[in-house]
């Protein structure tokens, strides 16, 4: 008779232990699914459809342009977006920002993942209206269930990451740093970034700390 008919202890024990390998990757991709993306890293998604408050269907890959492109999280509400009493909101600096890419031959897009506030203040209707009374110039983007702030790891709103022509991330943190209110000078972090896109040059700070509203996930 096969002893392997029925598995003695031993047995038992040594297939648990070969197992444990394939258990441990499985976790650990679970664990790191939502990690914010490593500088470097490519960009996830990148041809993932979402629908703009223009009506159309697009992907980040339709944005990128001859030298890149920038990625902005954002949202209609959060006070460090469309400002507050205590602060200006980084969304004043949206156009600007915008037209500095454009002659930079850098894309520039928002997105909008707040899946949870779908059915209220962020869903598709209201980011048409905001993108209207704002005077939006750039792209805003649904990111349906949030699939593209998970697979970023993107965090905040706003939460900004900066990719090459290669679509390899150069960047990734806030706008600049006026959210500090001990600062001594205002450092822009993402005019930096653009900067460095377009002469080709290494970022000395190319990661920074994220300020603003958690994005409103449902899950």
């Amino acid at each position: 008779m096969s002893i392997f008919k029925k598995k003695t202890p031993f047995l038992k024990f040594l297939s648990l232990f070969l197992l444990l390998p394939t258990i441990s990757i499985s976790i650990s991709s679970l664990m790191t699914s939502n990690d914010d993306l490593k500088i470097g890293s490519e960009m996830p998604l990148s041809n993932i459809e979402m629908k703009g408050v223009d009506g159309k269907t697009t992907d980040l890959s339709s944005y990128l342009d001859k030298n890149g492109l920038v990625v902005v999280f954002s949202c209609n509400t959060c006070p460090f977006v469309v400002g507050s009493d205590n602060f200006e909101g980084w969304e004043k600096q949206y156009n600007t920002l915008f037209r500095t890419a454009k002659e930079k031959n850098i894309g520039f897009v928002l997105v909008n993942s707040n899946e949870a506030k779908r059915d209220g203040d962020d869903s598709l209707k209201e980011m048409i209206k905001h993108a209207k009374s704002e005077g939006y110039l750039m792209p805003y983007l649904v990111d349906k269930d949030s699939k593209l702030a998970n697979a970023f790891g993107a965090k905040t709103t706003p939460h900004v990451y900066v990719f090459n022509e290669n679509k390899e991330l150069t960047y990734k943190g806030s706008i600049d740093n006026i959210w500090d209110s001990k600062r001594s000078e205002t450092i822009p972090y993402l005019e930096n970034a653009m900067s460095a896109l377009l002469d080709k040059t290494e970022l000395k700070e190319n990661s920074t700390p994220p300020r603003g509203c958690s994005i409103k996930r449902t899950k």
